[in-house]
């Protein structure tokens, strides 16, 4: 899909549901956090749910607990923000960090500087890779790089398809899990075969792991031994993590050296980040620890509404991936996108409960099929699986 239709995460693009008259977008999109703000029950808490005043209070009141406060704020790139970039490399178990005011960017200096070293400008990937679909080309705009598909499954490409490919490339990306695929993860025997195939063809491996963060339960290996596997890795700290914004590429000493020139070019040195160096940060400390949780509770979720979807009787309907990989999957339905996403809207505002949130139509197939992305986190722990089932039957009766 278009970067302005779903962009870089499920809750922050413009709202489904028509305009009010007289309406803006801006205005639009307010109202319709508002009314999901407002629910008594949600399966998630997202970042965009809260006002400046309360993310700022929050980052206030907890922000001691990771950082000294009363010292002077960071200037292009010290304190807090040399400290996100400490944490964050001991935790995937690298050398070195490097803050970055996006992943966009981020990747961009990583990938040029594997192609400067490999002499090879070629970046094999998934097409439905979040460079792919959401950047606007940036690769090849801005940094001269190619991009190649060892396959347009909706899967990640195995080894047998990295091996067999029939030309060469520099570097092997990949994207942990596939969000535009459903959020899906191979097997850790199929990561590692990949693996040593992009190996064995003298490619370096890179990790997009934008939200790598909750794939330890899937594939029941610690961070740093999947973190390990790759020659470089960036990891995002608002997508999972509840951080303001914000990335650190992790990677050899050396290949950290030249992007910090690289982010410097880009326009990535900024003069202070340190509210988004504190929560993430926080995000480490706190949220982290979580998600294996939400993880296991997301399997609960899926399974409840494909049932409750059954029990009501609809048509046809994919719950994907079946189980989740992660505390994220996709539900698909066979209604247009806005009319899911107004019965969304008003189950909310009329019942107090937050089932789905946004809708999109299918980037691909007939016409009059949408799917969204469901997120489970903490809210969502409190809900059973009759919880679900009855929110999905309440769904379901306010569709045409």
């Amino acid at each position: 899909m278009a970067e302005t239709e779903r962009g870089s995460d499920p809750q922050t693009a413009s709202p489904t549901p028509e305009d009010g008259p007289g309406e803006t977008p801006d205005q639009a999109h307010q109202r319709l956090l508002a009314v999901f703000r407002g629910a008594e029950r949600t399966l998630a808490e997202h970042s965009v749910d809260h006002t400046l005043g309360e993310r700022l209070r929050a980052l206030l009141a907890d922000g001691a607990e990771v950082y000294d406060l009363d010292e002077f704020a960071d200037l292009y790139g010290s304190g807090a923000v040399a400290e996100l970039e400490r944490a964050t490399a001991e935790e995937l178990g690298f050398p070195a960090g490097l803050f970055f005011p996006t992943g966009t960017m981020a990747q961009q200096a990583a990938l040029r500087c594997w192609a400067a070293r490999t002499g090879n400008p070629t970046v094999a990937l998934h097409p439905l890779a979040h460079p792919e679909v959401h950047e606007r080309q940036a690769f090849a705009q801005l940094s001269g790089l190619r991009t190649v598909h060892p396959t347009d499954e909706p899967r990640l490409p195995n080894a047998e398809e990295v091996l067999t490919f029939e030309e060469p490339f520099g570097a092997l990306m990949l994207e942990l899990p596939l969000r535009d695929a459903g959020f899906v993860l191979p097997s850790w025997e199929e990561l590692v075969a990949v693996v040593e195939a992009a190996r064995e063809r003298d490619a370096v491996v890179h990790f997009d792991g934008a939200r790598l963060w909750e794939t330890t339960a899937h594939f029941g290996r610690p961070l740093r031994e999947i973190a390990g596997l790759a020659d470089s890795v960036y990891v995002s700290f608002y997508k999972t993590l509840g951080g303001l914004s914000g990335a650190v590429l992790v990677g050899p000493e050396s290949l950290i050296a030249e992007a910090r020139t690289w982010r410097h070019r880009y326009g990535g040195q900024l003069f202070q980040q340190f509210p988004a160096a504190l929560s993430g940060l926080l995000g480490l400390r706190k949220e982290l620890p979580r998600l294996p949780a939400y993880v296991a509770h997301a399997k609960v979720v899926a399974q409840a509404i494909g049932e409750g979807l059954a029990q009501a009787g609809v048509p046809w309907f994919r719950v994907h991936p079946e189980p989740p990989h992660t505390h994220q999957f996709q539900v698909w339905l066979p209604y247009d996108a806005e009319v899911l996403g107004a019965a969304a809207l008003q189950q909310a505002e009329e019942s107090g409960v937050c089932l789905f949130r946004r809708w999109f139509p299918s980037p691909s197939g007939p016409a009059g099929l949408a799917l969204t992305e469901v997120t489970v986190n903490a809210p969502g722990l409190r809900w059973s699986a009759e919880d679900v089932r009855a929110a999905v039957a309440d769904f379901v009766r306010r569709l045409p």
